[in-house]
């Protein structure tokens, strides 16, 4: 094709040389200096140049000071079209006079020590909430232990960035990291809905060494003033000894689940000499709004007999109605003194122990009532926790779920921004 531009073959270069610096952020003293195009290997390769003699100390500051040698390096950027780009430059070290060091000049588009552009990072924490690392590494042609480098890397600085001077209001729950296996305790804020802590264990250190975590972000234990959980005696334990100060709060999610695994004993105890039982576990749990036909059959059946089950499903119904009526502590009270009436005298020894249970740690179950200090945002976000364990069908180290957990839950504020945000318009309507 012929060229009409007057230009010469030089001067084409460089403004090809000049886009390209354009292209990838860099601005003088560094400038692209050459471009190599492999169009059978997929890839490009830019050699970046330093184009001066003298740079500030990195280490004192010092003003002007001479370039000791270089050393060659290499990092992998965003792709340029389907083809791999990477960035190769030779380094200086500053030799200062001031401080008598040699210290190598940082690169802006990278940081210390990574062999992928900052660009690049910045991407694959954009890919890994929302689908496994490993198709993150399939997509971006990296393999998943470099990209949990690069998360476990950026979770941690911006976390370590993070304040948590404001927090009044902690939501405490366990969820796994594999199935039936391992064990994280985590910690939430119920007023700016977010992660705060997850680490392995459900015992009573957990609770300290939350405390000890929100002392590093700028919090204060005495400053908390409600505890959601449930009624683990580890938890409770914890909270006594680091958290004296707060209103412990069990949360209505764990005191209905109480009363369906009572629920459950009775069924099961009765399915040996009533074979009608078989198959209602789940229409027992369910709401009746929940029920398929089939389902609304089996109940409709089941209390019109005189089984204990039905007894006890009805009891069970009654709590979780307590839940759907009150909304304070003083309206919830009432309520539940009835029902522990009824539950002391129903001769179904599930619930007669369950009422103990409920009798025991009442205040903590009315503190429950108060609005906003439970767990119904804490289950939401383990459910997007244990959705993004399903994505990868488990993670081999706990190390890995946590660093997932504070990315998918955490609201972190300090990572790097994604690659095409400022490009990308403002979405208005709906999906």
């Amino acid at each position: 094709m012929e060229d009409n531009s007057g230009l010469s073959s030089s001067d084409r270069f460089l403004m090809i040389e000049a886009l390209f610096t354009q292209a990838l952020g860099l601005v003088a003293p560094w400038q692209v200096d050459q471009v190599t195009f492999t169009p059978e290997a997929g890839r490009i390769d830019f050699q970046v140049k330093f184009g001066a003699a003298s740079h500030a100390c990195p280490a004192c500051g010092a003003a002007a000071q001479p370039l000791h040698d270089r050393l060659a390096r290499s990092w992998r950027h965003l792709d340029f079209f389907e083809y791999e780009a990477h960035l190769h430059a030779e380094v200086p070290r500053v030799a200062c006079t001031d401080c008598g060091k040699v210290t190598q000049i940082p690169v802006p588009w990278a940081r210390e020590g990574s062999h992928f552009t900052l660009l690049f990072e910045a991407l694959a924490l954009m890919l890994a909430p929302t689908m496994s690392v490993l198709a993150a590494g399939r997509i971006l042609r990296v393999r998943s232990p470099r990209l949990w480098r690069v998360i476990e890397h950026h979770v941690a600085q911006a976390r370590a960035k993070q304040s948590h001077a404001e927090v009044r209001a902690v939501g405490v729950d366990e969820t796994a990291s594999k199935r039936g296996q391992t064990y994280i305790a985590v910690f939430h804020d119920l007023d700016a809905p977010r992660l705060l802590f997850a680490t392995p264990g459900r015992d009573k250190a957990t609770l300290g060494k939350f405390a000890s975590d929100l002392a590093e972000h700028g919090g204060q234990p005495s400053a908390i003033t409600d505890l959601s959980m449930d009624m683990s005696g580890a938890f409770q334990a914890g909270a006594a000894e680091h958290f004296s100060g707060a209103k412990v709060c069990f949360d209505r999610f764990h005191v209905v689940a109480l009363s369906s695994k009572a629920l459950d004993e009775v069924r099961r105890a009765e399915v040996k000499s009533e074979p009608e039982l078989k198959g209602t576990r789940w229409s027992l749990q369910k709401k009746p709004a929940d029920w398929t036909v089939k389902q609304t059959q089996t109940m409709h059946w089941l209390q019109r007999s005189n089984l204990k089950t039905a007894r006890a499903w009805r009891i069970k119904e009654a709590l979780r109605a307590i839940y759907a009526k009150a909304t304070t502590p003083d309206e919830a009270k009432p309520l539940f003194k009835r029902w522990l009436s009824w539950a002391s005298r129903c001769r179904l020894e599930p619930f007669k122990r369950l009422g103990r249970t409920i009798t025991k740690h009442l205040p903590g179950v009315l503190n429950g009532f108060q609005a906003g200090k439970h767990n119904a945002r804490v289950e939401a976000m383990n459910r997007a926790l244990q959705e993004a364990r399903a994505r990868a069908r488990g993670y081999r180290r706990v190390e890995n779920f946590i660093a997932m957990a504070y990315l998918v839950a955490g609201k972190l504020t300090h990572l790097p921004a994604p690659p095409f945000a400022r490009f990308l318009p403002i979405p208005h309507g709906t999906d």
